[in-house]
């Protein structure tokens, strides 16, 4: 549409949001409105933070003109109606580095019906914000070349890593144990089979 590639909210980043995704349009339309120390917190579907084609131009001119200063993944079931696991997405004008904070919030929560941020959740999710924190599997505070390598993908997961909550085993301690159910059964085997040589005989 040519009147609203020439608008002034969109023409900046040179392209259009999709039609039917209009998610980064809104945004456009949040930071052309924004003071020059302004900020702006806009809930979103993840699906914008990784999509390629014109999205991906969007997102490439937030990077690079520095508008973008924090992303929280929230967890799933957060909303009423909607089950999907919504994210912030933070613009900032003014910003004094050129880094974007990656705060993975998806488990920051009560598991309910609809899952529910505690007072404590929150504070948790601000501190972590305020002071631009890095903590393992929670926040990562990455530079501009990082997030340019990653070809401009904002998705949290690009950046956080998740904690392996998968059990530890001791490979060593389970053989022995093997070891000892095989001799076990051998024992009980040929206990099995002279009983049954003493049926039989």
């Amino acid at each position: 549409n040519p009147l609203l590639i020439n608008d002034p909210r969109f023409a900046p980043a040179g392209v259009l949001a999709p039609k039917s995704k209009a998610d980064l349009a809104f945004i456009m339309h949040s930071l052309a409105w924004l003071a020059s120390n302004g900020t702006a917190a806009i809930v979103c579907f993840p699906g914008i933070m990784y999509r390629g084609g014109a999205e991906q131009k969007i997102r490439k001119y937030l990077v690079d003109n520095n508008f973008i200063d924090c992303i929280i993944q929230l967890p799933s079931n957060l909303f009423f109606g909607t089950s999907i696991a919504t994210c912030i997405m933070v613009l900032k004008k003014g910003k004094t580095d050129n880094k974007v904070l990656f705060i993975d919030a998806s488990s920051e929560c009560v598991k309910v019906t609809n899952n529910k941020l505690t007072p404590e959740n929150i504070n948790k999710i601000v501190d972590t914000f305020a002071q631009r924190a890095e903590e393992a599997h929670f926040s990562h505070l990455a530079e501009y070349s990082e997030v340019q390598e990653n070809d401009y993908n904002l998705s949290v997961s690009t950046y956080v890593e998740a904690k392996d909550t998968r059990e530890k085993i001791d490979i060593v301690k389970l053989n022995a144990e093997i070891a000892q159910i095989v001799a076990r059964e051998n024992e009980l085997r040929a206990a099995i089979d002279q009983i049954v040589a003493e049926i039989e005989g």
